[in-house]
């Protein structure tokens, strides 16, 4: 599925544009604009539900690495509004953006705003998410399938810490319009399916949550804990949202602590959660990384370069390999929790505020 690997240190020469550029291929997918046209890069974000790290991170980096730039850019949401997407994409198309990136609500969405953009000679790049059958000249995030495989050793890691035979296993797996929710799960099944399969552990629920909505995930984490007659001994849910969805539930039975959730994206909810013991585990993916390597790759597209970046990724419906760039990602448990905090990504004075001041101290973040 992919070609070569980048890592953090190769994503920083992305970023200031020290890669090495390679030609046009010709043809309608042009670099995105010319030299003598003033770079100006758009960028729409998918909601601020999900998950904080939309707001609370890749807006705040982008428009860090392109205010550095000097170059004008617009960032918008769309608030999970799918005919909100295609006007904020039609305004920055009519108001002169040179590039323009976004993180797809659904891939047929995606792709009609990127064929569009294409269409009026404005480079596209597909953010953390990639459009099915699009054609976006860039696409930009993590190893999704990696991300869920680590989600799927959390979990496996944190029953065996607590003892827990023959667990019965409950999915909450992101929304089944996201590419990426079907790569995370690709990645923890490859975990835990041949425990399923073996009979050493049981599944007892896989659902998936539209539009990676908390309030629904909480109403369908009930509903599989009543099915299970209240059994789930560990919940694979696919982020911190969701996991916090079903933390809130095991509250109310009093199970929370007990069972253990997984999670992604390393908010300050599911850090906290983590130092409660509520939460076993979140994924980490270092959001300024990827902001910057997407900044790099729009900035030289606003200026009319295009770049290597050493590596595709295959777009199973559109056919076509996808110059990528894909980002490591780390596990977090309360053991490391200060990694995340170091790195910059949620302060100490956010995450350890009252009560946490000493499960902060005693994690190590004194």
């Amino acid at each position: 599925m992919r070609k070569g690997f980048l890592t953090f240190a190769a994503v920083g020469l992305l970023a200031t544009g020290s890669m090495a550029a390679c030609g046009d291929d010709g043809g309608s997918d042009k670099a995105g604009g010319s030299t003598d046209k003033k770079p100006k890069i758009g960028v729409i974000l998918p909601d601020s539900k999900s998950s904080a790290r939309w707001e609370g991170a890749d807006r705040k980096y982008l428009k860090e690495a392109f205010d550095a730039a000097g170059v004008e850019s617009d960032i918008q949401n769309a608030q999970n509004d799918k005919n909100a997407f295609q006007t904020i994409a039609d305004q920055m198309i009519t108001n002169g953006v040179n590039v323009l990136m976004i993180v797809n609500l659904d891939s047929g969405t995606g792709k009609a705003v990127l064929d569009k953009a294409k269409s009026q000679g404005v480079a596209t790049i597909d953010y953390d998410r990639l459009t099915l059958g699009g054609s976006a000249q860039y696409y930009v995030s993590f190893d999704n399938e990696a991300v869920g495989k680590l989600q799927g050793e959390g979990l496996s890691k944190c029953l065996t810490d607590k003892g827990v035979k023959n667990p019965a296993i409950a999915y909450l797996n992101g929304s089944p319009t996201d590419n990426n929710a079907t790569l995370f799960k690709n990645g923890y099944d490859s975990v835990l399916k041949p425990k399923f399969d073996s009979k050493e552990y049981t599944k007892v629920a896989d659902d998936s949550v539209p539009d990676w909505d908390n309030a629904q995930a909480a109403t369908i984490f009930e509903q599989q804990l009543t099915k299970a007659s209240g059994k789930i001994d560990g919940v694979l849910a696919a982020n911190d949202g969701l996991g916090n969805a079903a933390i809130s539930v095991l509250k109310k039975n009093k199970l929370n602590g007990k069972v253990p959730v997984t999670g992604q994206d390393a908010t300050k909810e599911g850090l906290q959660n983590i130092l409660l013991g509520d939460q076993c585990m979140t994924v980490y993916k270092a959001v300024k990384k990827e902001a910057d390597a997407a900044a790099g790759l729009a900035i030289a597209l606003a200026k009319g370069e295009k770049k290597e970046t050493g590596q595709t990724v295959k777009d199973p419906e559109g056919g076509r390999d996808v110059p990528s760039v894909l980002l490591e990602p780390k596990a977090i448990y309360k053991d490391n929790v200060k990694d995340v905090v170091d790195d910059g990504y949620v302060t100490k004075e956010e995450l350890c505020t009252g009560n946490f001041a000493k499960l902060c101290a005693d994690a190590g973040l004194s």
